[in-house]
């Protein structure tokens, strides 16, 4: 693919996402682009935010943009980790055990108010997210393709809430939050009444289409200088006075991906430092780890979004 050109089918394609997706989400144009990019990117989506604003409604408008499989989990403090994997049962019938699998065997996860579930079954994801497979009973089982996990939580200061680990966190490609909407948007809500549009949202791809974008993704150039502009933003991250830890490698790998797909996204076969620029605080500010005093100043996620801001401004821009 030369370096200036995209194929024309995949701008299409992500088009086609992107007014899907904006239909359920009215009025976050950005939040939309960024969780299309993280699809693209073959990542997992963390949507965090109050209650009501609709991170619910774009998990599932995200996860019904292609003809795939589609579960749901309500996540609840009594949920065991067979709950999410599936459980191994005794047949009468044929005098043998049997596995019979869980939600989790899908194309699409969703998994809703993620962070009320205790960290042991939250770790149930872990093995799943990272190498698209599961281990039970000593059997390996791979995940269908493509797989995605988008889940919701609120903030971590609300009531009944386990903070999710960090290995959990670090597995989440990008973390986005909607925020409340616009007056003109809001209003439109408010004259139009409950609209459950993710409910019946028709699919744009197959799940053909949606891979073969998804290797598009893999094509889009990415110079040498921008890769050691990100292994600098990584590097300041681990050396930081306010982070007790910095970001991983996983992190790093994370930010390339999504830059890629964030230039496919906006129609160009090789990625500029603005991409990776917009995309350092959705991507990052999950995975780094505030020290103690740090901690006391202000929010945990306001904080480390200004100290990755900071970074930023201080990074030398390759030209």
């Amino acid at each position: 693919m030369p370096r200036t050109e995209i194929p024309e089918l995949a701008s299409q394609r992500v088009a086609r996402m992107e007014s899907a997706l904006g239909g359920v989400l009215r009025g976050k144009e950005e939040v939309v682009r960024l969780s299309v990019v993280c699809l693209l990117a073959r990542g997992h989506l963390l949507i965090e935010d109050v209650p009501g604003v609709g991170k619910t409604t774009l998990a599932q408008g995200l996860a019904r943009l292609a003809s795939c499989g589609f579960q749901r989990l309500q996540c609840t403090s009594d949920m065991l980790p067979g709950d999410i994997l599936g459980v191994t049962v005794y047949s009468a019938k044929t005098g043998e055990f049997e596995f019979r699998r869980g939600p989790i065997f899908t194309n699409f996860l969703l998994a809703d108010e993620i962070n009320r579930a205790t960290p042991k079954t939250q770790s149930a994801l872990l093995e799943a997210m990272n190498e698209r497979q599961i281990t039970i009973d000593g059997v390996t089982y791979p995940m269908a393709e493509p797989f995605m996990v988008a889940a919701t939580q609120n903030p971590v200061e609300h009531r009944g809430t386990y903070p999710l680990p960090e290995s959990q966190l670090d597995r989440f490609l990008m973390r986005v939050r909607i925020g409340y909407p616009g007056e003109e948007s809001e209003r439109e809500i408010l004259r139009n009444g409950h609209d459950p549009t993710a409910h019946v949202l028709e699919a744009v791809l197959t799940g053909t289409e949606l891979i073969e974008t998804q290797n598009d993704v893999e094509r889009v150039t990415v110079e040498d200088s921008l890769v050691s502009y990100m292994l600098e933003i990584v590097r300041r991250t681990r050396e930081h006075d306010g982070l007790a830890l910095g970001v991983s490698p996983r992190g790093a790998q994370a930010l390339y991906r999504a830059s890629q797909a964030l230039a496919l996204a906006e129609g160009r076969a090789y990625v500029l430092p603005d991409d990776i620029k917009r995309l350092t605080v959705p991507v990052f500010a999950h995975r780094v780890v505030l020290n103690q005093r740090a901690s006391l100043v202000a929010r945990s996620t306001e904080a480390a979004e200004r100290v990755l801001n900071e970074i930023l401004r201080q990074v030398e821009v390759p030209i």
